[in-house]
Protein backbone atom coordinates (compact mmCIF):
# COMPACT_ATOMS: atom_id res chain seq x y z
CA UNK A 1 0.00 0.00 0.00
CA UNK A 2 1.08 3.57 -0.73
CA UNK A 3 0.44 5.98 2.14
CA UNK A 4 0.21 9.67 1.20
CA UNK A 5 1.30 11.37 4.41
CA UNK A 6 0.98 15.08 5.17
CA UNK A 7 3.80 16.58 7.23
CA UNK A 8 4.26 20.00 8.92
CA UNK A 9 4.82 23.11 6.81
CA UNK A 10 7.14 24.55 9.45
CA UNK A 11 6.23 23.88 13.05
CA UNK A 12 7.13 20.25 13.81
CA UNK A 13 4.19 19.99 16.23
CA UNK A 14 1.73 20.32 13.33
CA UNK A 15 1.59 16.61 12.57
CA UNK A 16 -1.13 14.12 13.41
CA UNK A 17 -0.74 11.10 15.69
CA UNK A 18 -1.79 8.95 12.75
CA UNK A 19 0.95 10.40 10.52
CA UNK A 20 3.67 9.64 13.08
CA UNK A 21 2.28 6.15 13.61
CA UNK A 22 2.21 5.53 9.86
CA UNK A 23 5.76 6.77 9.27
CA UNK A 24 6.97 4.43 12.01
CA UNK A 25 5.12 1.41 10.67
CA UNK A 26 5.84 1.50 6.92
CA UNK A 27 8.80 -0.25 5.30
CA UNK A 28 10.06 2.78 3.38
CA UNK A 29 9.56 6.56 3.29
CA UNK A 30 9.84 8.23 -0.14
CA UNK A 31 10.84 11.83 0.58
CA UNK A 32 11.32 14.87 -1.65
CA UNK A 33 14.47 15.73 0.34
CA UNK A 34 15.74 13.05 2.70
CA UNK A 35 17.82 15.59 4.64
CA UNK A 36 14.70 17.61 5.41
CA UNK A 37 12.57 14.59 6.30
CA UNK A 38 15.35 13.15 8.47
CA UNK A 39 14.95 16.13 10.82
CA UNK A 40 11.27 15.26 11.28
CA UNK A 41 12.09 11.57 11.75
CA UNK A 42 14.74 12.28 14.34
CA UNK A 43 12.35 14.57 16.26
CA UNK A 44 9.73 11.81 16.50
CA UNK A 45 12.18 8.90 16.79
CA UNK A 46 11.11 7.42 13.45
CA UNK A 47 13.72 4.93 12.25
CA UNK A 48 12.13 3.90 8.95
CA UNK A 49 14.55 3.87 5.96
CA UNK A 50 14.36 6.88 3.63
CA UNK A 51 14.72 7.11 -0.14
CA UNK A 52 14.67 10.25 -2.25
CA UNK A 53 11.89 10.93 -4.73
CA UNK A 54 11.99 14.34 -6.42
CA UNK A 55 11.56 16.02 -9.79
CA UNK A 56 14.87 14.94 -11.33
CA UNK A 57 14.77 11.25 -10.36
CA UNK A 58 11.02 10.63 -10.46
CA UNK A 59 11.17 8.24 -13.43
CA UNK A 60 13.94 5.92 -12.23
CA UNK A 61 12.98 6.13 -8.56
CA UNK A 62 9.30 5.73 -9.41
CA UNK A 63 10.11 2.34 -10.98
CA UNK A 64 12.06 1.34 -7.85
CA UNK A 65 9.27 2.38 -5.47
CA UNK A 66 6.64 0.64 -7.59
CA UNK A 67 8.69 -2.57 -7.41
CA UNK A 68 8.75 -2.29 -3.61
CA UNK A 69 4.99 -1.85 -3.55
CA UNK A 70 4.41 -4.78 -5.90
CA UNK A 71 6.51 -6.95 -3.58
CA UNK A 72 4.07 -6.17 -0.78
CA UNK A 73 6.02 -3.40 0.94
CA UNK A 74 4.29 -0.45 2.61
CA UNK A 75 5.64 2.89 1.37
CA UNK A 76 4.90 6.38 2.71
CA UNK A 77 5.15 9.34 0.36
CA UNK A 78 6.04 12.69 1.95
CA UNK A 79 6.97 16.09 0.60
CA UNK A 80 9.27 18.68 2.18
CA UNK A 81 6.29 20.42 3.74
CA UNK A 82 2.55 19.89 3.72
CA UNK A 83 0.53 17.50 1.59
CA UNK A 84 2.22 15.39 -1.11
CA UNK A 85 1.09 16.03 -4.67
CA UNK A 86 0.44 19.75 -4.15
CA UNK A 87 2.95 21.62 -6.35
CA UNK A 88 5.46 18.77 -6.14
CA UNK A 89 6.18 15.65 -8.22
CA UNK A 90 4.37 13.37 -5.76
CA UNK A 91 1.32 13.21 -8.00
CA UNK A 92 3.39 11.30 -10.58
CA UNK A 93 4.05 8.49 -8.11
CA UNK A 94 0.41 8.46 -7.04
CA UNK A 95 -0.64 8.19 -10.69
CA UNK A 96 1.86 5.38 -11.25
CA UNK A 97 0.55 3.47 -8.23
CA UNK A 98 -3.08 3.84 -9.34
CA UNK A 99 -2.19 2.75 -12.87
CA UNK A 100 -0.68 -0.44 -11.43
CA UNK A 101 -3.59 -1.16 -9.07
CA UNK A 102 -1.65 -0.40 -5.90
CA UNK A 103 -3.85 0.35 -2.88
CA UNK A 104 -3.59 3.97 -1.72
CA UNK A 105 -4.65 5.74 1.44
CA UNK A 106 -4.23 9.37 2.52
CA UNK A 107 -3.14 10.59 5.95
CA UNK A 108 -4.47 14.18 5.79
CA UNK A 109 -2.91 17.21 7.40
CA UNK A 110 -1.75 20.77 6.90
CA UNK A 111 -1.11 22.53 3.61
CA UNK A 112 0.12 26.11 3.14
CA UNK A 113 -2.59 27.22 0.73
CA UNK A 114 -5.45 26.36 3.12
CA UNK A 115 -3.60 27.77 6.12
CA UNK A 116 -3.18 31.11 4.33
CA UNK A 117 -6.72 31.09 2.96
CA UNK A 118 -8.13 30.58 6.47
CA UNK A 119 -6.39 33.76 7.60
CA UNK A 120 -7.16 35.87 4.54
CA UNK A 121 -10.73 36.84 5.37
CA UNK A 122 -11.53 36.53 1.67
CA UNK A 123 -14.48 34.41 0.43
CA UNK A 124 -13.78 30.69 0.79
CA UNK A 125 -16.95 29.29 -0.78
CA UNK A 126 -15.30 29.40 -4.24
CA UNK A 127 -11.55 29.53 -4.69
CA UNK A 128 -8.90 28.31 -7.12
CA UNK A 129 -5.31 27.26 -6.46
CA UNK A 130 -3.00 28.25 -9.30
CA UNK A 131 0.32 27.11 -7.81
CA UNK A 132 3.44 28.83 -9.14
CA UNK A 133 3.12 31.39 -11.93
CA UNK A 134 5.43 31.30 -14.99
CA UNK A 135 8.95 32.63 -14.49
CA UNK A 136 8.98 34.94 -17.53
CA UNK A 137 7.04 38.18 -17.19
CA UNK A 138 5.13 37.97 -20.47
CA UNK A 139 3.84 34.49 -19.69
CA UNK A 140 3.17 35.45 -16.06
CA UNK A 141 1.08 38.47 -17.06
CA UNK A 142 -0.83 36.42 -19.60
CA UNK A 143 -1.68 33.86 -16.93
CA UNK A 144 -2.82 36.60 -14.54
CA UNK A 145 -4.94 38.17 -17.27
CA UNK A 146 -6.80 34.88 -17.62
CA UNK A 147 -8.28 35.56 -14.17
CA UNK A 148 -9.50 39.09 -14.90
CA UNK A 149 -13.16 38.05 -15.04
CA UNK A 150 -12.84 35.41 -12.34
CA UNK A 151 -14.79 36.19 -9.17
CA UNK A 152 -13.28 33.36 -7.16
CA UNK A 153 -10.57 33.87 -4.56
CA UNK A 154 -7.25 33.04 -6.25
CA UNK A 155 -4.29 31.48 -4.45
CA UNK A 156 -0.72 31.44 -5.75
CA UNK A 157 2.61 30.13 -4.48
CA UNK A 158 5.69 32.24 -5.12
CA UNK A 159 9.40 32.18 -4.39
CA UNK A 160 11.22 35.02 -2.59
CA UNK A 161 13.16 35.69 -5.79
CA UNK A 162 10.07 36.55 -7.85
CA UNK A 163 7.51 37.78 -5.34
CA UNK A 164 8.26 41.47 -6.01
CA UNK A 165 7.88 41.05 -9.76
CA UNK A 166 4.67 39.09 -9.29
CA UNK A 167 3.18 41.76 -7.04
CA UNK A 168 4.11 44.42 -9.61
CA UNK A 169 2.40 42.40 -12.34
CA UNK A 170 -0.69 41.95 -10.13
CA UNK A 171 -0.78 45.71 -9.63
CA UNK A 172 -0.74 46.30 -13.38
CA UNK A 173 -3.12 43.52 -14.41
CA UNK A 174 -5.73 43.85 -11.65
CA UNK A 175 -5.52 47.64 -11.18
CA UNK A 176 -3.75 47.51 -7.81
CA UNK A 177 -5.85 44.87 -6.03
CA UNK A 178 -5.98 44.03 -2.34
CA UNK A 179 -3.58 41.13 -1.76
CA UNK A 180 -2.85 38.94 1.25
CA UNK A 181 0.77 37.80 1.41
CA UNK A 182 1.83 35.07 3.82
CA UNK A 183 5.35 33.75 4.28
CA UNK A 184 7.07 31.25 6.56
CA UNK A 185 3.69 30.03 7.85
CA UNK A 186 3.80 28.34 11.30
CA UNK A 187 7.53 29.07 11.56
CA UNK A 188 9.40 31.37 13.94
CA UNK A 189 9.47 34.26 11.46
CA UNK A 190 5.91 33.86 10.18
CA UNK A 191 4.67 37.07 8.57
CA UNK A 192 1.33 37.93 7.03
CA UNK A 193 0.91 41.27 5.29
CA UNK A 194 -2.05 42.60 3.38
CA UNK A 195 -2.87 45.73 1.43
CA UNK A 196 -2.85 47.09 -2.08
CA UNK A 197 -0.29 45.45 -4.34
CA UNK A 198 1.52 48.77 -4.67
CA UNK A 199 1.84 49.03 -0.87
CA UNK A 200 3.23 45.52 -0.64
CA UNK A 201 5.73 46.26 -3.42
CA UNK A 202 7.01 49.23 -1.40
CA UNK A 203 7.22 47.09 1.75
CA UNK A 204 9.21 44.29 0.15
CA UNK A 205 11.48 46.74 -1.63
CA UNK A 206 12.57 47.88 1.84
CA UNK A 207 12.36 44.45 3.53
CA UNK A 208 14.13 41.69 1.58
CA UNK A 209 11.68 38.83 0.85
CA UNK A 210 12.68 35.56 2.55
CA UNK A 211 11.02 32.16 2.68
CA UNK A 212 8.24 30.66 0.62
CA UNK A 213 5.21 32.84 -0.13
CA UNK A 214 1.46 32.38 -0.53
CA UNK A 215 -0.35 35.21 -2.35
CA UNK A 216 -4.14 35.51 -2.25
CA UNK A 217 -6.43 37.95 -4.02
CA UNK A 218 -10.05 38.35 -5.03
CA UNK A 219 -10.72 40.44 -8.12
CA UNK A 220 -14.38 40.96 -7.26
CA UNK A 221 -15.43 44.34 -5.86
CA UNK A 222 -16.30 42.91 -2.45
CA UNK A 223 -18.91 44.60 -0.29
CA UNK A 224 -20.14 43.83 3.20
CA UNK A 225 -23.19 41.99 1.88
CA UNK A 226 -20.93 39.52 0.08
CA UNK A 227 -19.84 38.01 3.40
Amino acid sequence: MLFIVSTPIGNLKDITFRAVETLRSVDLIAAEDTRHTRILCQHYEIQTPLTSYFEHNQISKGVYILKQLQEGKKVALVTDAGTPGISDPGYQLIHLAKKNNISITVIPGVTALITALSYSGLPTDRFVFEGFLPVKQQARKKRLESFLKDERTIIFYESPYRVLKTLEDMKDVFNDPHVVVARELTKKFEEIKEGRASELVCYFQKTAPRGEFVLILNNKDLKEKDF
